[in-house]
This record gives structure tokens, sequence and C-alpha cells, in this order.
């Protein structure tokens, strides 16, 4: 039986792949490969491994600002993209932890009854 997991990929805002965002190229990559959701995050602030401190500034029109980008889906399919995520993600950081699904739905409809180990169902 496999849990779900929460994928988070901190990148910044300018990174790009194949001449597109790359936030918005593993969005659309996430959703091709059959993900249920992902979600992406701008941050107003936050360093990484290069330690310089990215933030908004009125005296700035364009900024490197965080980027996170958040699936939660079953184990084994978080899994077995990583190999292929990390390919595209050059820079940055990939991170994996289990997460317990409390409800996922919309519009009052349940999503999801095939994947109970999932969702946390008996």
């Amino acid at each position: 039986m496999t849990g779900c997991m929460r994928l988070r990929i901190y990148i910044g805002e300018s990174d790009r792949y194949h001449h597109k965002p790359l936030y918005m190229y593993l969005l659309e990559w996430f959703h091709r490969k059959g993900f249920r959701g992902a979600t992406v995050f701008r941050g107003i602030a936050g360093y990484g491994s290069h330690s310089k401190i990215h933030s908004i500034s009125v005296f700035r029109l364009s900024e490197d600002l965080p980027v996170v980008i958040e699936v939660i889906d079953e184990e084994e399919k978080i899994r077995g993209v990583l190999g292929e995520l990390r390919d595209i993600v050059r820079e940055g950081l990939i991170t994996l932890e289990p997460v317990e699904v409390v409800f996922y739905g919309h519009g009052g409809v349940h999503m999801g009854a095939e994947r109970r180990e999932c969702l946390g169902q008996e």
C-alpha cells in the first residue's frame, strides 16, 4: 500500500526551460503526466544555495522571486518521475514528505475513491 506524498520544488521566478518560465513548464508537465493537481506559489522574499536574498523592491521592476511548485499524489507516482524531474530542474531544491489527505474534492463531490490508501480512507 502506498501513501500520499507532497513534492515541493523551490526555484527562481526567472528560471526557464524550453523558452518558457520553468514553473509554467512544470505545471503543464505534471498535468500531462496525469497528476491530480499542482499549485505554484510565489514568494515575497527568500534565498537559496547562492545565499543572495531576493525580495520585492520598489526600486527595481523585475526580481527573481522564489517560486514553489507543490504536488500531492501517490508516493509511487511521484517517485516515478523524480529522475526526469531532476533533469528538468537544474537549480533549486526538490523535497518529498509524507502527507495525510483529509479531503479531496470539489462542489461537494468527493474525488478519488479508487485511491483510498492515498486519501486516508478505509
